[in-house]
């Protein structure tokens, strides 16, 4: 069942499962908090896991306006302090991760952890060969080319996990593709890496055909203290076929690093 809370003129939906850590998760730029349906619940007991639809996405209402990464961001940070939390665990892969960057250099108040994955600093996402080719296709012949950019050759060859990919890929309106993807070539937030306080941690897929490794080691070369897993044979959809890997490395990062540390209630 999805729940809103106003920010402003934006009125954001959300879905959560679990008590304990609150864990807010962002979704990637083809999908909406359904891109963790699934994920949620392996993230196991003790966590509050809290996923919700950007600016045109899902049930999310907001006005037909340009916005930029920061803008997100802002909505983010928002809804932390909406459901009644000084601070809470941030997790974002690909475009979601662009906007916990910014909420981690923006408002690092607000942040716990930062666990980011597959993802960049900067707009050189939309330079990536085989993401710039995605992006320019119609949003209808987007599904096809995500097979081979997300899933690893073994999991193109799985059909439960083609379907799942398939059901939380979805499709914007024009005008609300359009404005998502205007909101990326102005992000770059490179030089203030080093800003970031929160402790954090990078996933990557080893073959991820966009966000190599290499990007991972960057980013975490330049944050205090992060540290960086790649996970072995996947590809740009570490929350869908690696989601089990992935969850375990997200649930023991927030657990390692607690809001809750003095016996305090949760929100």
């Amino acid at each position: 069942m999805m729940k809103t809370f106003k920010a402003g003129q934006i009125e954001i939906a959300y879905a959560e499962s679990g008590a304990g850590e609150p864990v807010i998760l962002l979704h990637g730029g083809e999908s909406t908090h359904i891109q963790y349906d699934t994920f949620r619940p392996r993230l196991g007991d003790g966590i509050r896991a809290i996923a919700y639809d950007q600016r045109d996405s899902g049930a999310s209402v907001n006005p037909p306006e340009p916005y930029g990464i920061p803008d997100l961001a802002a909505d983010c940070a928002a809804l932390i302090r909406g459901l009644g939390y000084e601070r809470a665990h941030i997790f974002g892969s690909s475009f979601g991760g662009f906007i916990a960057l910014q909420v981690a250099v923006s408002d690092p108040g607000v942040v716990q952890s930062l666990t980011v994955g597959a993802t960049f600093s900067d707009a050189s996402a939309l330079q990536a060969p085989v993401a710039s080719e995605i992006v320019e296709l119609s949003p209808s012949q987007r599904d096809a080319r995500m097979l081979a950019f997300a899933l690893s050759d073994r999991g193109q060859a799985d059909e439960e996990m083609v379907a799942e990919l398939k059901s939380v890929l979805v499709h914007r309106s024009p005008e609300a593709d359009a404005r998502r993807l205007a909101a990326i070539p102005g992000f770059d937030i490179t030089a203030r890496l080093p800003e970031i306080t929160a402790p954090t941690l990078l996933i990557y897929g080893e073959d991820d055909p966009a966000a190599h490794p290499d990007i991972g080691r960057k980013i975490a070369a330049a944050i205090p203290g992060a540290r960086l897993a790649v996970i072995p044979g996947a590809r740009h959809g570490i929350t869908i076929e690696f989601a089990q890997e992935t969850a375990q490395l997200l649930r023991d990062f927030v657990l390692a690093h607690p809001v809750n540390v003095d016996g305090l209630e949760y929100a």
